[in-house]
């Protein structure tokens, strides 16, 4: 593809499927010396092969603090620096009402999805620190910024915290010139939609295409999100052209949280102009 992340050494949490697999792709193609971090050491050891002898992988489960300090000391051995960490790793939330919402499936679910996301910033950021330099990326969603965007509140209260706590970092770590921001994605055609109702993992694979069919009509922009679009915005805020953006949250959503669509809207006046019984312009 290119050589924007040309010399540069990133960590990509989640990186064996999905948004993750497709960054690490990209991320290699444009140069950048990869340690994928994810849980399936299978698809994670196929895939560094795959890619080359700049691509690595290491077993992580970010919720486990250990696992995220050996996932750091592992980056920097084999690269000797850290330029970027994204925090992307997720997993389902619970689902259904308040009323209904298990103790420790919440537990389980904010471990990773917020937890993860804190975990790799505290053991990135001494690294970072010694060098003078870095970017941090975490993965929120349009679901932490409106409701009604996810099957489950849970998922929407943990992307909340994970793009506040983005703003809060990196008000902290720029005064070091580290960047943290984040990227909040809208309707994106992956397995995690049916991983969340409940299929397993490599169903959900599988459920790509009826994914992108179903999320085609939700944004403005008349097509499903790709996981190739958030790469595209992690490559910017991984490389040297987004020097000076930090706390920032990077919506990528074909315009889905912009407001109304503009047809929905004019069938709803249509519709009501008829009802008064005045004539349409």
């Amino acid at each position: 593809m290119g050589d924007r992340l040309k010399g540069k050494a990133a960590i990509i949490t989640g990186g064996t499927s999905g948004i993750g697999r497709k960054t690490v792709e990209v991320f290699a193609a444009e140069g950048a010396s990869v340690l994928i971090a994810a849980r399936r050491e299978k698809e994670g050891r196929q895939l560094a092969d795959d890619l080359g002898h700049n691509v690595h992988f290491i077993r992580t489960d970010v919720s486990c603090e250990e696992d995220i300090k050996q996932m750091i000391t592992h980056a920097v051995e084999l690269f000797g620096k850290l330029d970027c960490l994204f925090n992307n790793a997720g997993c389902p939330a619970p689902v259904g009402s308040i009323e209904t919402i298990p103790l420790k499936g919440y537990e389980n679910a904010m471990s990773v999805l917020l937890g993860g996301v804190l975990l790799g910033m505290k053991h990135a950021t001494p690294v970072m620190h010694r060098q003078g330099f870095g970017s941090i990326i975490n993965n929120g969603s349009v679901a932490g910024i409106l409701a009604g965007y996810s099957s489950s509140i849970i998922y929407s209260a943990a992307k909340a915290a994970v793009i506040h706590l983005t703003k809060v970092v990196a008000m902290e770590l720029g005064e070091t010139n580290i960047r943290v921001n984040c990227i909040s994605p809208g309707g994106i055609a992956t397995g995690i939609f049916a991983k969340a109702m409940g299929s397993s993992i490599e169903s959900a694979e599988k459920s790509v295409e009826i994914v992108k069919t179903g999320l085609a009509g939700m944004q403005p922009i008349p097509r499903a999100g790709m996981p190739e679009d958030i790469a595209s915005a992690a490559v910017f805020l991984a490389s040297d052209e987004s020097s000076f953006i930090n706390g920032h949250n990077l919506v990528v959503d074909g315009g889905v949280i912009g407001g109304r669509l503009w047809s929905v809207q004019q069938n709803a006046l249509d519709r009501m102009r008829e009802a008064l019984g005045l004539s349409q312009n």
